[in-house]
């Protein structure tokens, strides 16, 4: 299958950001697009491709050789067990699931299933996280010690005012926004086992919050902190600081993450290393060296859709399984919890 059919599900934002990098792309074409709406039907008919009301419709019509379900959150699972049984490998947009129910019963499936799946976490695709992973994995900074994190930008009034969901429960930055920072955190630091959180809506004044620190503890003993607020006036956020998605302003000076080991410490996204010439002396009044990776600045939607060429010709194993989408909906759907009861939430299953 040098060039597989994919047929898009969801003509929405993203699904249309989607369907762009199909088209554009000489590993695959588009096939069909599924939305029930007029609008998903016209743009079928502007892409001069085959429309069909729903996934069902396309699956039955063996429209597509993988699909890209690019639909409402609560449809994610559903349709995803709809690929399973048509044998289909399909990438899931984030997040997996609309609950940790859900993601649990796919997963349960998936395990039973030879079907790929792939999680749409496309900042994994990103290669200066794989800089960065790989000067961890080096033992570049020694034992990790401490992360300290950050997403501060600003959102305007319109977001709210075009989908006032979004200041009501069920919106808000942590479910919207916080589940792509865990899988930073994760593949940068390893599993999460505790949370606890702070939240406040003082400046915003909604149903939800608008302004968030989070305390982290990871398996290797090593604990974060996080900020994260939509009413900052701050570029201290991957997409402000990545320069990977042009509709964002973007500040080079600015770092997002701050990783810090025994022999030294890295700066994300900008790669800026320290660390000390001979790990056998260490001290605060002895200078480190100062280094920079030269980060690589390249789209990661752009590099999943290729990943997900290579598996659905069978070359990889999804770099983001359905296990990973649920271990990041759990850690976010904890650090809620932890907001609102105070509490400091320790489970085993953040870490499984």
């Amino acid at each position: 299958m040098s060039c597989p059919r994919i047929a898009v599900i969801g003509a929405g934002q993203i699904g249309r950001t989607h369907i762009a990098l199909i088209q554009a792309s000489t590993e695959c074409r588009l096939s069909a697009i599924a939305d029930p709406s007029e609008a998903g039907q016209q743009l079928a008919a502007e892409c001069r491709v085959p429309w069909f009301p729903s996934l069902e419709a396309l699956l039955a019509a063996k429209a597509a050789d993988a699909v890209i379900l690019a639909t409402p959150n609560p449809l994610h699972v559903p349709e995803a067990l709809l690929c399973i049984e048509a044998g289909i490998p399909a990438l899931i947009e984030k997040p997996v699931a609309h609950s940790v129910a859900e993601g649990e019963r796919l997963l349960a499936r998936a395990k039973t299933a030879s079907v790929a799946l792939l999680v749409g976490h496309h900042r994994m695709h990103s290669p200066i996280m794989a800089q960065a992973r790989a000067a961890i994995d080096a033992g570049w900074l020694g034992e990790l010690v401490a992360v300290s994190g950050s997403a501060l930008f600003y959102k305007p009034e319109s977001y709210f005012s075009t989908a006032p969901w979004r200041a009501r429960p069920g919106g808000g930055p942590v479910l919207i926004n916080m589940i792509h920072e865990i899988g930073n955190l994760r593949y940068l630091c390893g599993e999460i086992t505790a949370v606890q959180a702070m939240v406040s809506h003082a400046r915003r004044g909604h149903g939800v919050e608008d302004t968030v620190t989070i305390s982290l503890a990871f398996t290797s003993g090593a604990l974060g902190s996080f900020l994260l607020s939509d009413t900052a006036a701050s570029g201290r956020s991957w997409e402000q600081t990545a320069r990977e998605n042009p509709d964002y302003a973007s500040y080079a000076d600015e770092d997002c993450y701050h990783i810090a080991g025994t022999i030294g410490s890295l700066s994300v996204p900008t790669l800026r290393l320290k660390r000390y010439p001979n790990p056998e002396q260490r001290s605060w009044w002895l200078p480190m060296e100062s280094s920079v990776l030269e980060p690589e600045h390249t789209d990661p939607l752009q590099a999943q859709l290729t990943h997900f060429c290579r598996v659905i010709r069978g070359e990889a194993e999804p770099l983001v399984s359905v296990h990973d989408g649920l271990q990041n909906l759990r850690v976010t759907e904890a650090i809620g919890e932890a907001a609102r009861s105070g509490c400091r939430i320790i489970r085993a299953n953040l870490s499984a």
